[in-house]
Order: structure tokens, then sequence, then C-alpha cells
């Protein structure tokens, strides 16, 4: 099965990205594709995206360093994050597995978009910020 990854160095504790990560019903505050939540049931839950809509099932979680979820809906049938400490920051991995070979180019830039607004959101917070006032957008 084909498989992309992107990766990002984060200033913030691997405690803190986690949180971010790990909180599925907040994904629409930063995560710049996801548009609604809804909560299906425990690790189950429903994305109202840009590029569709996607039911993510968890399916493995470690924290602080990764967790992963199955995906239908999506060109992708499952994604997950990594977190690994290197100094004073933290790499922040995700990854994607699919079917389709030719959705390589596109699920690259996805994921290239998800791991940088993570970075910006984690950043925002790890500075003070205000988690209501945070705009994805900018």
């Amino acid at each position: 099965m084909p498989r992309v990854e992107k990766k990002v160095d984060i200033k913030a504790p691997q405690e803190k990205i986690f949180k971010i990560i790990d909180d599925d019903r907040d994904y629409a505050r930063w995560n710049i594709v996801v548009n609604k939540v809804t909560e299906l049931g425990p690790g189950n839950y429903f994305f109202k995206t840009n590029v569709g809509d996607v039911t993510s099932t968890r399916i493995e979680t470690n924290p602080p360093e990764s967790l992963s979820a199955t995906q239908e809906g999506s060109p992708m049938t499952s994604l997950g994050y990594v977190l690994k400490p290197k100094g004073d920051v933290v790499e922040a991995t995700i990854w994607a597995e699919f079917d389709d070979p030719g959705q390589e180019p596109i699920l690259g830039i996805a994921g290239e978009m998800l791991v940088k607004s993570l970075k910006k959101y984690a950043e925002y917070l790890e500075a003070g910020g205000n988690p209501d006032e945070f705009n994805k957008k900018k």
C-alpha cells in the first residue's frame, strides 16, 4: 500500500502537541481543511471538510508519541501522527496510507498543509495565544 509522510519541527512540548492531535472534537479549530466535527462514538468522528465528508475511527493511541486512525470517504485508508522530541523542538510527522498511487502528489500537498496547520496552532498556544481567538486561515 502506498504511503506518504510529511514532517515539520514544532517549538512546543510533545505533550502539548499530542493533546492537540488527540482531541478530534477540536480539529475544526486548527485543521485547515476541517470545518465541522461530529462525535459518532468513542474514537469515532465525522469530519465535514473542504474536500468531502470523512469518517475517522481511532485505531491506536500511544501518548505522547503517536496516534492513528482509519478513514472512510477519503482517498486515505489510514493516517497518523508521530511526535519525536529533538532538542528544543518536536519533529511532527503525519503519514497517510492510500490505495491509488496516483493520489500521492495531492496527498503529499495535503499532508504538508496539515503539519503546517498543526505547527501554527501549537506554537500559537505555546506563545500564550487564546484558542478561541485562533484564526487558522491567517
